[in-house]
């Protein structure tokens, strides 16, 4: 008898202690060849395949590995690389791989921006003068790779061509672009075919968003011309991050599968399912286990959800997997043996979900998963009972909220007036983002702290030397608004979740953000409440150095919870405003104690926007009374700046100015200044901070490059209301191309302001 097969949609890249993030670091500082980065990937690749065949998964994902972005991948798969790069045609070689992705001394990098609403970055393809041809066929590559080193039968995956273009620049002619690349995808397939590839994954993650419902004849057209070219090869259809507004239509598309997620979707899959019924000809991958946080799955639930899947599609063509690639969670839990057995039991890595994933899929097959259940049960009543979860104090505190005033007592016109009185700031004054370089040093002292090789008092005196080091380096280089560096952070969330009531920090819960760039978002587990000031004794010391104003720097709380693991036993926005309630006391600390300039940043702000359009209002307001909740019990001289970065802000402008901080930052050079479009056609009437050259490059940018993107600004912002200031960050830049580059900034804000004539 035909049984339910068990699926993965692809797994974590960086391995379990980073060791892809090492290679590929060692490989771009030349301390390795092209050969030894090839080996060592490789059998990192080959560890993880092994791991989810011995795990038992029946469908396992190959070509979901990547060396830095698996959009970046398509785009070189079909020779879909900037004239600026030098590329003719063929195989795309991995340093002009690389150099599209962080640029190089003659050429700036393609743009960034988050994969839906993750914090995932991709790397935008650019579709100007793009000449489709296929230059390597990845998957195959991949899968003849497992089949011949492990004897995995294994599914391919590939980024589907709408998708794809979707998600492209440039692309004005679209049907045109589709037309060249279905045949390319085409090769791709029957070449899979014919290597003896049982089933392809195909992700059009684009189906899960707000479109026409014209665009499903795309669909319609690009899918059957899939199956007559490779008719052999079973196809999946994998949508993820969202229910499917157009679920009857789309289940009917020739292909043999269809990826819904059953988790992200606010209870709509299920209902269409029952609503509309399924074709007897396809089989349903049901996305049940969350593969976009790390909380264990209450298996009774899940099966239950998995029967009433079950009563409209049979078990023989029913597939059970996560609801996205796991990706977007760390390895494995098995190296966090420092954490409480109450929260280490309430968790699953990407290891535990394959693990959940053979349970649900065995109890379906009437197998013995008894213990696995009982298991997942007594851990789950375990962490939901426990004090963490049952703070009276703080449920008490949201449930007052309607007594907590979040409007600032004067607008920002009059309050900025106040500002500027005591700021005494020239035209277009000059700032960093916050963070300076976490140097080899930097990082070295941290660790041997954190081993108990040198002692706190030691720990302590080594951040304020350098602290004051780059207090002096800010003032040399004549910055007007300073920053203290942010030394003593590991990350600009997980700090915050370190210090803050109901949040963990885990040792090896690493996750990619972009490129080789790992992130460890903490765990809220639990309420949030506030202890202790977080910031304070560094903004402070730094202030006492220098005559000059500096920042306090603090994470907004959508942020927070946006590159956070949260809690999922209780609504977003209700642990958005009781991190909003926690950090409000954090900013008061801060302005009793004198910082009377204070960034609450918000960089996740745009990206957690939900894919449905009819959700967003809801979002935006929410996110807007969290940040108000934060910062608006200051006094009216006190300077609220915040910061957003690498995303699509056109759709936020209001909400942005909703927030009613007196600056924003926002990143504008790595998307080539696409941003100020939008500021000609709705103005905005607060002070902005318009990024003027990207951080995320090596290369350092001439004062020329600058200064043109100041006069690009300047022709829609007005003079007094501009900040100049990098795209964000500096933290992951090196000390000699940050002085270089802020250097330059600088030069060439003085030159400008001579334009208008104004005297520093």
């Amino acid at each position: 008898m035909a049984k339910v097969q068990s699926s993965n949609l692809g797994y974590p890249r960086l391995g379990e202690k980073r060791e892809w993030k090492k290679a590929l670091e060692n490989y771009w500082n030349a301390k390795i060849s092209e050969e030894q980065l090839l080996s060592e990937t490789k059998e990192l690749r080959l560890q993880s395949l092994k791991k989810q065949q011995d795990k038992g998964i029946d469908l396992i994902p190959v070509g979901d590995f990547s060396f830095y972005d698996h959009i970046l991948d398509t785009s070189i798969t079909f020779g879909i690389v900037p004239k600026r790069f030098g590329y003719e045609a063929g195989k795309v070689d991995l340093d002009t791989y690389f150099e599209v992705a962080r640029g190089n001394d003659g050429a700036v990098a393609s743009e960034m921006t988050k994969w839906f609403n993750t914090n995932y970055h991709y790397i935008v393809p650019e579709l100007v003068d793009a000449k489709p041809q296929l230059t390597e066929n990845r998957a195959l590559f991949y899968y003849e790779e497992a089949k011949k080193e492990l004897g995995i039968d294994g599914k391919p995956v590939i980024v589907g061509p709408i998708t794809y273009l979707k998600l492209a620049k440039g692309n004005a002619d679209f049907k045109g672009l589709l037309n060249q690349l279905v045949p390319l995808y085409g090769q791709i397939l029957k070449e899979l075919q014919d290597a003896g590839a049982k089933w392809v994954q195909i992700d059009e993650p684009y189906l899960a968003t707000s479109f026409d419902k014209e665009e499903l004849a795309l669909f319609e057209e690009v899918y059957a011309s899939f199956k007559d070219v490779a008719p052999e090869l079973k196809i999946e259809l994998q949508t993820y991050f969202e229910s499917l507004d157009y679920f009857e239509e789309v289940v009917k598309l020739p292909v043999d599968a269809i990826g819904v997620d059953f988790v992200h979707d606010h209870g709509e899959s299920i209902e269409a399912l029952e609503k509309f019924g399924f074709p007897e000809d396809k089989t349903l991958a049901a996305g049940v286990i969350d593969g976009r946080n790390v909380w264990r799955a209450d298996l009774d639930a899940k099966l239950a959800l998995l029967e009433r899947i079950a009563k409209v599609v049979s078990k023989d063509r029913l597939i059970v997997q996560p609801s996205s690639s796991l990706l977007h969670v760390p390895v494995t839990k098995a190296s966090e043996s420092d954490l409480d057995d109450v929260l280490l039991g309430g968790l699953s890595f990407a290891d535990e979900k394959l693990v959940e994933l053979v349970a649900l899929t065995g109890a379906l097959n009437g197998d013995a998963v008894a213990t696995e259940f009982a298991e997942a049960k007594e851990a789950l009543s375990a962490i939901n009972g426990s004090h963490h979860r049952n703070n009276a104090e703080v449920q008490e505190a949201i449930r007052n909220l309607e007594n907590v005033d979040v409007k600032r007592e004067l607008p920002f016109a009059q309050r900025i007036k106040l500002q500027h009185e005591w700021l005494q700031l020239p035209l277009l004054p000059t700032t960093t983002i916050g963070s300076f370089p976490q140097s080899p040093e930097v990082r070295k002292k941290r660790s041997d702290w954190l081993k108990n090789v040198i002692t706190d008092a030691e720990y302590e005196k080594f951040i304020e030397v350098e602290t004051e080091r780059w207090i002096r380096i800010q003032e040399d280089l004549d910055l007007d608004v300073l920053v203290h560096g942010e030394f003593e952070r590991t990350d600009m969330v997980e700090y915050f979740g370190q210090k803050l009531d109901g949040f963990q920090a885990t040792k090896f819960g690493w996750v990619q953000s972009y490129g080789s760039r790992a992130v460890r978002p903490p765990l809220v587990y639990g309420d949030v409440a506030f202890t202790e000031a977080i910031t304070v004794k560094e903004s402070v010391y730094a202030q006492s150095l220098t005559d000059r104003p500096v920042k306090g720097m603090l994470t907004a709380p959508v942020t927070i919870i946006n590159w956070s693991f949260v809690r999922d036993d209780v609504p977003d926005y209700v642990v958005a405003n009781q991190v909003g309630l926690a950090l409000r006391k954090e900013v008061e600390a801060l302005e009793e104690a004198g910082i009377r300039v204070i960034q609450v940043d918000e960089p996740a702000l745009r990206e957690g926007l939900p894919l449905k359009r009819s959700r967003w209002q809801k979002y935006l307001d929410d996110a807007v009374y969290s940040f108000k909740l934060t910062t608006t019990s200051v006094k009216n001289d006190t300077q609220i700046h915040t910061h957003m970065c690498y995303a699509e802000f056109e759709d936020i402008i209001d909400t942005i100015s909703a927030l009613d901080a007196d600056v924003i930052s926002i990143e504008t050079s790595r998307s080539h200044g696409e941003i100020i479009e939008t500021f000609e056609r709705v103005g905005y009437d607060k002070e902005i901070g318009l990024g003027v050259y990207d951080i995320h490059s090596p290369r350092v940018p001439t004062t020329g490059e600058i200064q043109e993107n100041i006069h690009r600004a300047l022709k829609v912002i007005d003079a007094r209301q501009f900040w100049v200031n990098p795209d964000c960050g500096l933290k992951t830049r090196k000390e000699k191309e940050t002085i270089a580059a802020l250097q330059d900034m600088v030069r060439a804000t003085k030159e400008i302001r001579e334009t208008y004539k104004v005297i520093k």
